[in-house]
């Protein structure tokens, strides 16, 4: 048997396999264009040798390095983790390797991000943008050959596809619902700093409209950052000249801070006050009273953007077109949502 080499070349595999060195590009690029018999042989004799792509000699080369770029906003939002895992779960089906990187939010951080992942010439990439509106971003985006898609919120004046949830929609039901029960004062609470987010404006825009067709006056509090400053919300307007009858937080953390201000202050939900969040948590089943959601349909989201994406990098690898992305399509593809119903909205309340 033949020894083998420390550190396998191509050419050790394709020699073993009895193969081209071209057949074996073509195995570790995915295997098109290669007989079923002759893809598993090479692949045995890959794992055999134990042989790694030379990443730095396949981009020299042009070739696809097999990896996908992912921005998100923060890797310990229970949201974008879980898009995370579900972008990661189609790469791997790909037999690709996914680069997960943080934004926080911050513009200059994203650019810079992206800007090292273009060096790395990954072939394609996902991106929760940190604001919609970036000059910068498109300037980036408009001169890159790698596909692009953005999720949860869109890129404005880009041919980047995004795929996002139905938050007007999402947020136009839930208020209805809570005016089905005969609330007349309903408040919305968000995260301060956040009223320029697409997903929060697109949320308090279904509020309003459902306010609006109610003949009623809107009211939405931007205050909130932790449960102290819930606790202050809270009891600024019950103590006010017109108190509240229910309240719709705009996130998950929202609508957490709200019930342990609400549990800490003894005010009886949903017989003072109802309440009803916008995306679901651990624990929100089985709270007392449980928590009325809108739930988002977060694997997907995650799962639909990669596999768009990954129809992108094998149309640009057919085609062999190296376009800007203005030259992509630019649909948006919104995900609905579901209005769970639980006791703290006033259903099932005896």
């Amino acid at each position: 048997m033949r020894a083998v080499p420390s550190h396998a070349t191509l050419t050790d595999v394709a020699r073993e396999a009895r193969v081209g060195t071209t057949t074996v590009s073509r195995v570790i690029n995915g295997g098109e264009r290669v007989s079923p018999a002759t893809l598993e042989r090479v692949q045995k004799v890959i794992q055999r040798l134990g042989y790694q792509p030379n990443h730095a000699a396949r981009i020299l080369k042009g070739e696809s390095t097999r990896t996908l770029g992912l921005i998100v906003p923060s890797v310990a939002d229970s949201f974008f983790s879980t898009c995370a895992e579900a972008a990661q779960k189609v790469s791997r089906l790909h037999h690709f390797l996914l680069i997960v990187t943080s934004s926080n939010n911050h513009g200059p951080t994203e650019l810079e991000n992206l800007n090292v992942l273009i060096q790395h010439r990954v072939d394609g990439v996902l991106i929760a943008p940190a604001v919609s509106h970036n000059k910068e971003l498109v300037e980036v985006l408009k001169r890159t050959a790698i596909p692009v898609v953005s999720f949860d919120r869109p890129i404005y004046n880009s041919s980047v596809p995004s795929v996002v949830s139905n938050n007007y929609k999402g947020a136009w039901e839930a208020t209805r619902h809570l005016l089905s029960h005969g609330y007349k004062r309903i408040i919305c609470f968000g995260f301060k700093g956040e009223d320029s987010l697409y997903t929060i404006k697109e949320r308090i825009r279904g509020y309003r409209q459902a306010i609006k067709e109610a003949k009623l006056t809107a009211e939405v509090d931007m205050s909130i950052s932790d449960c102290e400053s819930a606790e202050l919300a809270v009891r600024t307007h019950l103590q006010g000249p017109n108190p509240p009858d229910a309240i719709f937080a705009l996130k998950n953390l929202a609508t957490i801070y709200t019930c342990e201000a609400l549990q800490k202050m003894d005010i009886p939900v949903p017989a003072t006050i109802a309440l009803i969040g916008f995306d679901d948590f651990e624990l929100a089943s089985t709270l007392n009273p449980s928590i009325t959601v809108v739930k988002q349909q977060i694997e997907q989201i995650g799962e639909v953007a990669t596999t768009l994406l990954f129809e992108q990098v094998k149309a640009r690898k057919k085609s062999g077109v190296r376009g800007s992305q203005n030259e992509r399509n630019s649909e948006t593809t919104r995900l609905e949502t579901e209005l769970i119903l639980r006791n703290s909205c006033g259903c099932g309340r005896r």
